[in-house]
């Protein structure tokens, strides 16, 4: 079981990190984090928000567990004016890392997206969405 909100960022950037490393490689960026998105190169920033929290045991509170909720949204950036094969080509990457998974007590939803952004946060590129809803059983 996971204990805490950092333990479930850790299960999910770790993820991300893991895949994104792999051949080929993509930079990612983190909450919170300094970035410079390179000129011409695909990049991928991930955003961590936690929603509901409730009961899911009536135990005593050091025996219990809550049912933490959340949204894992990938935001996929690709070069600009040359379609939209490489953006979903790392969208489909995203969404095979967290469909239907469950890793350390965080279960994820099925994927929803590649949704366009437009206009995009840079603009300078195609932007896409990947969103995954997890819970996640924090003692």
């Amino acid at each position: 079981m996971t204990s805490t909100y950092n333990d479930v960022r850790a299960v999910i950037e770790g993820r991300i990190a893991t895949e994104m490393a792999s051949s080929p490689a993509i930079p990612v960026v983190y909450a919170n984090s300094s970035f410079t998105p390179p000129n011409t190169d695909s990049w991928v920033q991930v955003q961590l928000q936690f929603n509901d929290n409730a009961y899911f045991t009536l135990a005593a509170p050091t025996t219990g567990f809550n049912r933490q909720t959340g949204i894992v949204l990938i935001n996929i950036f690709t070069k600009a004016g040359v379609g939209a094969g490489a953006n979903y080509t790392i969208a489909e990457r995203v969404k095979d890392l967290f469909d239907r998974v469950t890793v350390n007590s965080v279960t994820f939803d099925p994927a929803s997206g590649p949704l366009t952004i437009t206009p995009s946060a840079p603009e300078s590129y195609f932007q896409t969405q990947v969103s995954v809803t997890f819970d996640a059983y924090l003692q």
